[in-house]
């Protein structure tokens, strides 16, 4: 497979995949580009690879967690704007799923990672640890992390420990 058809095919799902990293569509851009710049320079090796999409896929997680370490990456996202309609005004789903997206976000790089990775790209927990460079048991400690941390700041009662 050329390069040019690997992005034809592939170059919405990466897009889609940083979106749901970065929480923000403009940087997720920018991060999908760098990264097929630097893809496009060694596509010879990561073509030889077994499966060339795990391969890019760890690269954007890895940039995105790069990019944050940068010191000149710090700025801050703000989620309410003064133009912008006061929540009352969005329907409670999509109010509900705002919500959500806010919590994700504030998770762990990692943990994020694995949620977006698993419930968003619909990977197994031995591709997962494949693209995140770890092994199948911490991907699964890192989702049940970041769900519980999920229904405790949502209020959702968990059931370990508790009998009827």
């Amino acid at each position: 497979m050329t390069f040019e058809e690997y992005v034809g095919s592939r170059g919405p799902a990466l897009l889609r995949l940083a979106r749901l990293l970065t929480g923000d569509a403009h940087r997720a851009e920018d991060l999908t580009q760098d990264v097929l710049a630097r893809a496009y320079v060694h596509w010879r090796k990561i073509a030889r690879v077994d499966r060339p999409d795990v391969y890019v896929r760890r690269m954007l997680v890895n940039a995105n967690t790069s990019w944050w370490r940068r010191r000149s990456s710090r700025e801050l996202a703000v989620d309410t704007f003064a133009d912008r309609p006061q929540r009352g005004d969005l329907g409670g789903e999509a109010a509900d799923r705002d919500e959500m997206w806010r919590l994700i976000r504030a998770l762990p790089d990692r943990q994020r990672a694995v949620l977006v990775l698993r419930y968003y790209e619909d990977l197994d927990d031995a591709t997962i640890a494949q693209i995140l460079d770890c092994s199948p048991v911490t991907v699964r400690t890192h989702a049940m992390r970041a769900l519980a941390h999920l229904r405790e700041r949502c209020g959702v009662p968990t059931t370990k420990g508790s009998r009827p």
